[in-house]
């Protein structure tokens, strides 16, 4: 074959390929666009799904799914909402939501304000030009100043929770010379490497060491060592930049600090000119029961972390608000950190009118009343189940149910999953399960999801 001739095939396969990815990007597209679809259609989904997933994303979620039986056959896959607090897979079978997209879904799902202000805002414009101000931004700051505790006053606007804790290390990197950060052992902060260096659990370190350095780890809860942590580092001249902690640890498997824990940490900070970072990338935005867990101890730190629930399930945002003691580093050069689509005009309409619905529908303490109104249904299911089930615990509607085992935290999360109740455990803690649903579930919700709970561990053999 001549040189040119081999050019010729190269470029009609090219074109082949081309107009055979066109027929499947617009049997897609026709898809998304119906409101019902076939059983053919669903089956054909299915069979996409699966293939593509082990072909072309990760055949390691297939292996961790729940949802995919061990043949690989069959696979319940997600299609749509259903409600606020429900979602259907392609099958038409209905899950009450207690994952919750790992808590991002406070004010539901598709909540009608939320969606309408995305939609309004993408009608006017759908990205910012970069150079101009853009007006949403200025005004999500405003109201993140008005509504964090104390005197949080400047925000940094991002798309994920891991992207808010590089942005809390840099700030606290900037404000002082020290190079040493407290962490939490069971934390998890995220998987970037500054974030991953604040994170505890050691299998998702181990492959990408050496993390930043300076974080040290001390134990969650343990004011003395926390204390001699500061000393030590005193000492060796190796002062402490920052503690960054969750108030309640979520992925540590829903651990509340001990009584008095996060003010005395507050008064460490203090004593020894360190930052007290908050993440609250999971507990904040009404989840606890108020607006931020911080509020739950009195303690203001002068970082603070949003994000997951933060876009109200419509889109990705995150947020970092500090003091401005701390904020000004950034001023002589805003360009110091910076990101493309963080604080983009879809995500702020988005944030505001979240913001706007927790208020309006008083959500956070709703996430109260329902989150004791669970808590003690999954007591009472789990009495006389202590071969099984270790701990009930939580605050407002961030729940955790400590098994024994991780094998019988799996059986009870799968037992669930087939009476159509979603859970999944916590990153760092496989034994613990979450109930994160959405705050506006209904007490009819919450007694379905309590008598599967009672349900699947009476079946359970421990």
């Amino acid at each position: 074959m001549s040189t040119n001739s081999g050019v010729r095939h190269k470029q009609e396969k090219l074109i082949d390929r081309l107009s055979e990815v066109y027929e499947y990007t617009n049997k897609v597209l026709g898809l998304i666009a119906k409101e019902e679809i076939s059983k053919e259609e669903a089956e054909w989904v299915t069979r996409q799904t699966v293939d593509n997933f082990r072909d072309h994303v990760n055949p390691g979620f297939l292996a961790y799914r729940k949802s995919v039986t061990k043949d690989g056959q069959f696979a319940a896959v997600e299609w749509k909402d259903s409600g606020a607090n429900c979602f259907v897979d392609v099958n038409g079978k209905e899950y009450i939501d207690c994952l919750g997209g790992f808590g991002i879904y406070n004010v539901g799902h598709r909540h009608p304000k939320v969606v309408q202000a995305v939609i309004n805002q993408l009608n006017r414009q759908a990205l910012h030009s970069q150079d101009l101000l853009d007006p949403l931004r200025a005004m999500l700051a405003k109201i993140l100043a008005d509504i964090t505790p104390g005197d949080l006053k400047y925000s940094y606007f991002g798309n994920s929770g891991t992207e808010t804790i590089e942005a809390a290390i840099k700030l606290a990197k900037m404000y002082s010379d020290r190079i040493t950060f407290i962490a939490a052992t069971k934390a998890f902060h995220g998987k970037s490497l500054g974030s991953l260096s604040g994170t505890a659990k050691g299998v998702f370190r181990k492959p990408f060491l050496p993390m930043i350095p300076g974080f040290r780890h001390v134990h969650f809860g343990d004011i003395d060592m926390m204390r001699k942590t500061f000393e030590a580092c005193a000492l060796t001249g190796e002062d402490v930049a920052a503690v960054i902690l969750e108030p309640i640890q979520g992925e540590g498997g829903v651990n509340l600090p001990p009584d008095g824990y996060l003010q005395q940490v507050r008064k460490l900070c203090d004593q020894f000119g360190a930052l007290l970072i908050f993440d609250e990338v999971q507990t904040g935005m009404g989840r606890t029961g108020k607006m931020f867990a911080a509020e739950h101890y009195g303690v203001v730190p002068d970082i603070m972390c949003l994000a997951k629930a933060f876009g109200g399930g419509i889109m990705p945002a995150g947020a970092v608000v500090a003091t401005e003691e701390v904020f000004k580093s950034f001023f002589p050069n805003p360009f110091m950190h910076t990101t493309t689509f963080g604080g983009n005009p879809l995500a702020c309409a988005a944030a505001i009118a979240t913001i706007n619905v927790l208020i309006e529908e008083n959500l956070p303490a709703r996430a109260a009343e329902l989150g004791d109104y669970m808590l003690q249904g999954l007591r009472s299911a789990a009495a006389g189940h202590s071969d099984k089930v270790m701990e009930v615990r939580g605050l407002g509607l961030l729940i955790g149910i400590e098994f024994r085992t991780d094998e019988i935290g799996y059986e009870v999360s799968k037992g669930l999953f087939d009476k159509g109740v979603l859970v999944a455990g916590t990153l760092i803690n496989a034994k613990t399960i979450r109930i994160e649903p959405p705050l506006t579930i209904t007490y009819q919700e919450a007694d379905k999801v309590i008598a599967a709970f009672k349900q699947v561990l009476d079946a359970i053999r421990s």
